[in-house]
C-alpha cells in the first residue's frame, strides 16, 4: 500500500477512536482489509505523535489533561535522547531502567525488541511497560518508597538487583561533573551504584544543560559510565573531555 493510502487509513483509525474511545487490532483489520502487522504498526506510529495510547490488542483514546501531562513529563528533547539511546538494544537484552523524566521514554521505543527482560525501580515505568504488545519480562526492585525520586531505593532493593546480571543499565542524572562524573541532589545514591555493579554497559541519559554543572552528591564515576547519549548543542571541547575520559558520546538531534 502507498504512503498516501497509508496516512488515509491512519487518518480514519484517529476518527473512529474519537468517536468510540476505543479499538481494536481484529476490528481495525477487517474494516481495513489489512494485516494485523501493518495495524499495529499504524497504532505505534500514532502513539508517537502522541494521538493515541496503545493497549493489548488494540488501542485507546487520550484525553487532553492525560497528554498534556505525558508531554510536561517527556519533553521533546527527552524522548529525542531516549531513541537515541534505545538503539543501543538489542533483542533479548537484560536492561534496567532506573527512574526519571528522561529515561521514562525508552519505553516508547521498546515495542519492537524481542525477547527482553526489563528491570524497574519505578511504578509509572512497570506500568507502563506491562502495557508493550511484545510482553518483555518485567522485574521489580521492590524496596523502600522515596517520594523524591518517586522510586523504590534501599537495602531490599539492593538485595533484589544483586541476584541477576544485566546486560544494560539506562539511568538519567541531575548534573554532569566533568571531572568526577555523574551528579545528583538525592543523597540515596547506593542502588544507582549497584544498578551500575550489576550491568555490563552503563548508558547514562542527559540533556546537555546537565554537562558542567556541579551537584555536591556523586552518584556514579567516569570509570563506571560506558557511554553517555545527550543532545547535539554540547560543545566539541566538552565532548573531549568526556571521550578522554573514556565514555562514548552519542549525540541526539535537539528539538524543543
Amino acid at each position: 500500500m502507498n504512503k498516501r493510502n497509508t496516512q488515509q487509513r491512519r487518518h480514519s483509525i484517529i476518527a473512529i477512536l474519537n468517536q468510540q474511545g476505543e479499538v481494536s487490532v481484529d476490528e481495525l483489520s477487517n474494516r481495513f482489509e489489512t494485516s494485523e502487522v501493518t495495524i499495529r504498526k499504524d497504532l505505534a506510529e500514532l502513539e508517537k505523535t502522541g494521538l493515541l495510547l496503545r493497549r493489548y490488542g488494540g488501542a485507546v483514546a487520550i484525553p487532553d489533561e492525560v497528554t498534556q501531562q505525558f508531554s510536561a513529563k517527556i519533553a521533546p528533547n527527552k524522548l529525542s535522547i531516549a531513541q537515541a539511546a534505545a538503539k543501543l538494544i538489542k533483542d533479548h537484552n537484560r536492561i534496567i531502567i532506573d527512574s526519571g523524566s528522561t529515561t521514562s521514554g525508552i519505553v516508547q521505543q521498546l515495542n519492537d525488541k524481542r525477547g527482553l527482560v526489563v528491570m524497574t525501580n519505578a511504578l509509572q515505568l512497570a506500568n507502563s511497560i506491562h502495557e508493550l504488545e511484545n510482553e518483555p519480562t518485567l522485574l521489580m526492585t521492590g524496596g523502600t518508597w522515596d517520594p523524591h525520586s518517586e522510586s523504590f531505593q534501599g537495602q531490599v532493593a539492593e538485595q533484589v538487583l544483586r541476584s541477576y546480571n544485566f546486560d544494560q543499565l539506562f539511568i538519567g542524572a541531575d548534573g554532569i561533573d566533568l571531572g568526577r562524573g555523574t551528579t545528583t541532589f538525592n543523597e540515596l545514591t547506593g542502588l544507582s551504584k549497584v544498578m551500575a555493579e550489576v550491568s555490563r554497559e552503563v548508558i547514562v541519559m542527559v540533556d546537555s544543560d546537565k554537562i558542567g554543572k556541579r551537584i555536591p552528591n556523586l552518584e556514579l564515576a567516569w570509570q563506571q559510565i560506558s557511554v553517555l547519549v545527550t543532545d547535539d548543542r554540547v560543545e566539541p571541547s566538552v565532548i573531549k573531555q568526556i571521550t578522554e575520559q573514556g565514555v562514548e558520546v552519542i549525540l541526539a538531534p535537539y528539538s524543543n
